[in-house]
């Protein structure tokens, strides 16, 4: 069988024009895994009122990042892809969960080159539902209709790969040796608490309190809120952090019901209202620089905490195509490629 590799990540819209930006939103929010309630209401929700208001604005705040060569997300996962390419042997072939490319141009693209066996890479760390969960299930959908005699093999999430964990720190520890802070902040993307419960295997594990996150459970396979504590304090321990200089936050929610807490937003508030001057903030969910780290963090975050004392607003990039990344999804690759299983 020959194999070949499918990255897959979130995806942009095709340009900062409110109708582009309009359609890649309504691909995005009306998957069920994104916005998990009936379809009706689900409908109501994204085509009835947030079509009708939000795409003008998303539109500003994509103009406000954009790049000569496209959506930052885009860009720079296409150097990821070619840079990985440049180290392994296998196809390798880039794919984008909502807008294009799509995953079925890209499964199309490795049957072209007569790939029958492919291990699906979704270009993230902690697994949740709205992340890895629908680029899984989609994939299969397509694999069952269109690419019956391919096989799939799928990457873990590997939040607590030790690989992962020191290119992380690394990244973190070279953007900030010349810079004064007093905290480092963990900003992780926010899912709403219903998706933690729906995503615990056991059905009793997950309370959203403060012991069941670091209380051992099959649960933490899955739980997304678990991935991202855990990811926080091997990073930490890596780094010697000291204790209460680093913390956690969630952001981006959506819609009046109850996200994972506390909130990046009031969080940069509160320490600036504190007195805290110099901050410093990583995205650890992300590993692809993108709208909600060049513009939410990098560009809101900071305008909330200048306005309220702070003066120091660091941000740490994403790993982007960082070349220790790159010779770490190589190697697990030609694991996977050479019969080694890649494990988390």
């Amino acid at each position: 069988m020959k194999k070949g590799v499918l990255l897959v990540n979130l995806g942009s819209p095709d340009s900062t024009s409110p109708k582009d930006v309009k359609k890649y939103l309504g691909e995005f929010l009306m998957d069920e895994r994104v916005i998990d309630v009936p379809l009706w209401a689900r409908t109501l929700l994204v085509k009835g009122i947030v079509l009708n208001t939000r795409p003008k604005k998303s539109a500003a705040a994509y103009q406000k990042i954009w790049w000569d060569e496209g959506s930052p997300l885009i860009v720079l996962s296409k150097r990821l892809r070619d840079k990985i390419d440049d180290h392994t042997s296998i196809p390798i072939v880039l794919s984008m969960r909502y807008g294009t490319p799509n995953i079925k141009s890209g499964l199309q693209e490795l049957h072209d080159q007569g790939v029958d066996e492919v291990l699906i890479f979704p270009l993230y760390p902690q697994f949740a539902m709205a992340t890895t969960e629908t680029i899984l299930v989609l994939a299969e959908e397509l694999r069952k209709e269109h690419f019956p005699e391919m096989q799939f093999t799928s990457v873990p999430a590997f939040y607590n790969h030790p690989d992962y964990i020191r290119v992380l720190a690394e990244s973190i520890s070279e953007k900030l040796k010349a810079v004064e802070f007093q905290h480092l902040l963990f900003s992780y993307h926010g899912v709403p608490e219903r998706h933690i419960r729906k995503s615990d295997i056991t059905k009793s594990h997950c309370q959203i309190d403060g012991s069941c996150c670091q209380t051992a459970s099959p649960a933490h396979q899955f739980c997304y809120r678990h991935q991202c504590f855990e990811t926080t304090r091997l990073v930490a321990e890596y780094l010697e952090l000291k204790e209460n200089t680093y913390s956690v936050s969630f952001q981006s929610r959506l819609g009046f019901d109850p996200w994972l807490q506390p909130y990046t937003d009031r969080t940069i508030e509160r320490f600036g209202k504190q007195g805290m001057k110099n901050l410093a903030i990583v995205t650890p969910a992300f590993v692809s620089d993108c709208l909600e780290t060049l513009e939410e963090i990098a560009m809101e975050g900071e305008e909330i905490f200048h306005e309220v004392g702070g003066e120091k607003f660091t941000v740490v990039p994403c790993l982007n195509d960082r070349e220790d990344w790159v010779k770490v999804l190589s190697r697990w690759i030609d694991e996977w490629a050479f019969s080694n299983p890649v494990e988390a």
